[in-house]
C-alpha cells in the first residue's frame, strides 16, 4: 500500500515555488515505462544491430590475483580466423592509464586482481574474438596476494588519504560513561547486478571524431579518460548515453576504461568497436560496494544517551583508489546517523586488497557508516536495559545541534514526525506486545520488529561536482526539446525534467521530449550520483525555461493572452531566441578535506522504517513479515517515481543486509582470488518471494524544501538505509530464543546462515 500526499501551495524562494496547476507533483509512469515493459526501449549494445561492420572486443583475464606479466606473445591470436587486431599497450597512443587518480592502467604489466584484463582481442565475431583471446599466450611470475581487509591491516597495505572526523575529546567522552562498551563490526560488499552488463560502442567518422556510445552514469568523465587514452583534446570525443539498465553507481567510473579500448579499438581499426561484459565478466571485471571492518568504543551516561564514540573504520578498497576516498570521506560523515554524539573522534583508512577495485554503490558509504553505528546500539541496548527503539529516539538529533564536522542539523523535526508516523501507522507499541505474546508460547520460532532512522546529507562531498547544465530548445511549432546532464538508468531522472520542464513553461506534458545526454550538448557534466541529480539538473532546465520565458514576456504582452503556439510563432517573427542554455550550482556548500569540517551538504533527508520478521530456530531460515515507512522526499516531483525510487532502494539495501554474499577464493590454491559468485546461481539476488507480505509506504506530508528545485528533496539513495529496519528485526528475533539482556551479535549479511549462529549463541546464554 502506498500514499501519496500532494503539497499545499505556498510563498517561497523562486526556485522551489510551484504554481497551483503545476505538472510536477502528479503522479505519472516513468516515461519509458511502456518501452521497458514491451522490449522496445533501446540500450547500448542493442544499437551494434543498427550498425554495420562492428567487430567485438574480447579481454584476455589473467589467472592470478596478484602476478607480474613476463611474457606476452599475441601471435597465434592472429592464426585463429575472424581475429582483425589485438589490442596492447604498445598501441595506446596517449596515457594508458583509465582511472581519475592515475593508478588504474588500461594495459597492466603488474596483475593486480584475479580476471584483471592484460589486453583485448578484437575478431569479426564474438565467437572469433574469445577464440583468439584463448590464443594469446601470457606468462606470469604469482606474487602474495592479499585478499581480505584484515590481511591489508596486518600486512599494513593501505592507500589513500587517511582521514579522522572529530569533534570534542572522545577520550573524555567515554571517561565520564556511566557504561563503555567495545566491539567490531565487519561487513560485507554488495554486487550492483544492473541487468544491463557495461558495454560501450565505439565509432570514427571521416574526420577523426570519436563518437562512443556508452552505459555511463558519468558521460563527461568517460569523455575525458577516451580522450586521454586517445592523445586528443576532449572536443575530439563525443559519448552518448541512450539510457542504462541499471547503474546504482557501478556505473560512475568503471565503464571508462570499458570505452577506452572500444575507442582505441575504432581509431586503430576504422571500424566500429563493441565491448559487451558478459555477466561473469562484469562481476569478476569491475567493482563492487566497499566491504568494511570497524572498531570502535561507545560510552552512555545513566540515561542511554551517547557520552562519546571512538572508531576506525577500514574499507576494502581493492587494486586502485578508484572512488575510495570520497566513500570512506561520506561514510565518516554518516556514521553519526540521527544521533548526536557530543565527543567523537572517527578514523578512517583504505585497505589494498588485490581484488576489484571496488567502487560507488547507492548510498556511497553512508550505508556503510550508519551499519556501524546502527550496530553500536543494537548490540548495547539490551546490556543497558533499554529498548532500542527507545535508546534510538533519545539520541536524537534537536534543532541547534550540529554535526561531528560542524553543520548545524536543520529541519530535525521532520525526523521526529517520521518517527512518531511511523510507529504510530505500523502500531508498533501493540505489536511489540504480540510478538512477546507469540515468542513466549512458540518455543521453535521468534518473530522480531524494529524501527531505525536514516538522516541522509544530499550533495557530493566535493563541491565543484554540485553544479548541472541543460539546453531547452523551443521549436517554431510550440514543441519543447530538452537536454541535460544527467543520465537515465531507470531511476526516473527523465520522467522527473519533462515534469520541470513542462512546469516551468507552462505547457502540457505532451509538448515536451527528452533527448539523450551527449557531451556535445551539455558539457563538463557532474556524474549522475549522489542522489543529487534531479536538484542539479532540474534547477538547470527551470534556470534555461525561465530564460526563455523571460524574452517571450515583451511578446505576450504585446498580443495580449495568446495561445503558446500562437505566442511562439510571433516571437520567431520578432527574431526573438527561442532557445536557452541552463545552469545551476548548489549555494552554500563548503569542505574542508583535511579537516573533514564545513558544510558539504545542502540538506538532509529524513525517514523512518519499521520491520517485522520471523525465524525458524532449526535453519536460521527467515520471513520479512511487514514493512512501514515514512520517508522524506520534499514536495515530491514525481509521486509514483519516488515511491517506486522507495521500495525498491529499500529491497536493494535488505539484499545487502541479509542475502548478497560475495565470496572470493582464499585459500592457497591455484584459484586464490578468485570471485567465487559469480553468477545469479551462486550470488543471491532479492526475489519475490524476499518482499515483506505487507509493505506500506508513506511520503512525509509538509516538508517542504526551500532553495531546491519546486520544493523537492532526492530520493535515490536515503531509502537504501532504511532496510537497517530487517538487520535489526533479525536482531530482535534472535535474541528472543536467548534470556533478556543477551546482546546479539549479528554478522552482516544476515544470511540465514548467520541468523543461525546467532540464535544458536543466544540459546546457549540461556
Amino acid at each position: 500500500m502506498t500514499t501519496i500526499a500532494r503539497p499545499v501551495g505556498s510563498p517561497h524562494s523562486p526556485l522551489s515555488r510551484r504554481p497551483d496547476d503545476a505538472v510536477v507533483g502528479t503522479p505519472l509512469h516513468h516515461e519509458s515505462a511502456a518501452l521497458h515493459v514491451t522490449g522496445q526501449a533501446l540500450y547500448t549494445d542493442d544499437l551494434v544491430g543498427r550498425t554495420s561492420h562492428v567487430l567485438h572486443a574480447h579481454p584476455v583475464q589473467a589467472p592470478h590475483a596478484h602476478a607480474i606479466i613476463t611474457s606476452l606473445d599475441v601471435a597465434a591470436a592472429y592464426d585463429v580466423p575472424g581475429v582483425v587486431r589485438v589490442l596492447t599497450a604498445a598501441d595506446v597512443p596517449g596515457t594508458n592509464d583509465a582511472g581519475v587518480k592515475h593508478d588504474e592502467p588500461l594495459f597492466p604489466s603488474e596483475v593486480m586482481y584475479h580476471g584483471h584484463a592484460v589486453c583485448w582481442v578484437l575478431g569479426e565475431s564474438l565467437e572469433a574474438a574469445r577464440r583468439g583471446a584463448a590464443a594469446v599466450a601470457v606468462t606470469y611470475a604469482e606474487l602474495p596476494a592479499l585478499l581480505t581487509v584484515e590481511e591489508a591491516i596486518g600486512a599494513e597495505s593501505f592507500q589513500g588519504a587517511r582521514p579522522t572526523l572529530a569533534r570534542g575529546d572522545s577520550a573524555a567522552g567515554l571517561a565520564r560513561a556511566a557504561r563503555v562498551f567495545e566491539g567490531v563490526t565487519s561487513f560485507a560488499g554488495q554486487e550492483h547486478f544492473y541487468l544491463e552488463t557495461h558495454c560501450s560502442l565505439a565509432l570514427v567518422d571521416e574526420n577523426g571524431q570519436v563518437f562512443v556510445q556508452s552505459s555511463t552514469q558519468h558521460p563527461t568523465e568517460t569523455q575525458e579518460i577516451v580522450a586521454h587514452v586517445l592523445g586528443v583534446p576532449s572536443h575530439a570525443v563525443t559519448v552518448q548515453c541512450l539510457r542504462m539498465g541499471g547503474g546504482f553507481g557501478g556505473k560512475e567510473m568503471q565503464p571508462h576504461g570499458l570505452a577506452a579500448v572500444a575507442a582505441l579499438g575504432a581509431t586503430l581499426t576504422g571500424r566500429p568497436v563493441r565491448v559487451r561484459l558478459t555477466r561473469a565478466q562484469d562481476m569478476t571485471m569491475t567493482g563492487k560496494r566497499h566491504g568494511f571492518h570497524a572498531t570502535w568504543r561507545a560510552g552512555f551516561d545513566a540515561d542511554g544517551l551517547f557520552t562519546g564514540l571512538e572508531a576506525t573504520l577500514t574499507s576494502d578498497g581493492g587494486w586502485s583508489l578508484d572512488l575510495s576516498e570520497p566513500v570512506l570521506s561520506r561514510a565518516l560523515c554518516h556514521v553519526d546517523n540521527a544521533y548526536w554524539i557530543p565527543d567523537i573522534t572517527v578514523h578512517g583508512r583504505i585497505a589494498r586488497t588485490h581484488k576489484t577495485s571496488q567502487t560507488a554503490f547507492r548510498g556511497f558509504g553512508g550505508p556503510q557508516g550508519m551499519l556501524v553505528i546502527e550496530d553500536v546500539i543494537g548490540r548495547c541496548a539490551p546490556a543497558l536495559g533499554i529498548d532500542p527503539a527507545e535508546l534510538r529516539r533519545r539520541n536524537f538529533y534537536v534543532e541547534g545541534q550540529t554535526t561531528p564536522y560542524g553543520q548545524p542539523v536543520r529541519h530535525p523535526g521532520r525526523l521526529v514526525a517520521a518517527w512518531e508516523q511511523v510507529t504510530r501507522t505500523s502500531s508498533l507499541a501493540a505489536r511489540r506486545a504480540e510478538i512477546d505474546g507469540w515468542n513466549a508460547r512458540e518455543p521453535h520460532r521468534k518473530r522480531g520488529i524494529a524501527v531505525t532512522p536514516v538522516k541522509f546529507g544530499i550533495s557530493f562531498n566535493l563541491t565543484a561536482f554540485n553544479q548541472g547544465g541543460a539546453l531547452v530548445h523551443v521549436y517554431k511549432d510550440g514543441s519543447v526539446l530538452v537536454t541535460h546532464g544527467g543520465t537515465e538508468m531507470g531511476q526516473g531522472l527523465h520522467t522527473k525534467m519533462l515534469q520541470v520542464a513542462a512546469t516551468a513553461l507552462r505547457v502540457p506534458l505532451a509538448r515536451v521530449r527528452l533527448a539523450p545526454t551527449r557531451t556535445d550538448k551539455v558539457p563538463n557534466t557532474s556524474a549522475t550520483a549522489a542522489s543529487a541529480s534531479a536538484d542539479l539538473n532540474g534547477g538547470a532546465v527551470k534556470d534555461a525555461c525561465e530564460q526563455i520565458l523571460a524574452r517571450l514576456a515583451p511578446v505576450r504582452e504585446a498580443l495580449g493572452e495568446p495561445s503558446w503556439e500562437e505566442l511562439v510563432a510571433a516571437a520567431y517573427r520578432e527574431r526573438v531566441q527561442l532557445w536557452a542554455a541552463g545552469f545551476y550550482k548548489t549555494e552554500g556548500l563548503s569542505w574542508d578535506a583535511a579537516t573533514m569540517t564545513g558544510h558539504p551538504f545542502k540538506y538532509f533527508a529524513y525517514g523512518a522504517a519499521v520491520t517485522e520478521v520471523e525465524v525458524d530456530g532449526f535453519t536460521g531460515a527467515y520471513t520479512t513479515r511487514r514493512v512501514d515507512i515514512v520517508h522524506d522526499v520534499g514536495d515530491s516531483l514525481s509521486p509514483l517515481v519516488d515511491l517506486g525510487q522507495i521500495e525498491g532502494g529499500f529491497v536493494q539495501g535488505a539484499g545487502w543486509l541479509t542475502l548478497e554474499d560475495l565470496r572470493w577464493d582464499e585459500s592457497d590454491g591455484p584459484g586464490r582470488g578468485r570471485l567465487t559468485t559469480q553468477a545469479a546461481s551462486t550470488y543471491k539476488l532479492p526475489s519475490f518471494s524476499e518482499l515483506p507480505e505487507q509493505f506500506h509506504v508513506v511520503l512525509l506530508d509538509h516538508a517542504h524544501e526551500d532553495g531546491v528545485v519546486y520544493g523537492s528533496k532526492a530520493v535515490g539513495e536515503p531509502p537504501l538505509m532504511l532496510a537497517l529496519s530487517v538487520r535489526e528485526a533479525l536482531r530482535d528475533a534472535c535474541g528472543a530464543f536467548g534470556p533478556a539482556g543477551f546482546s546479539v551479535e549479528l554478522a552482516s549479511p544476515a544470511t540465514p546462515e548467520a541468523v543461525y549462529w546467532a540464535l544458536t549463541a543466544a540459546r546457549g546464554a540461556s
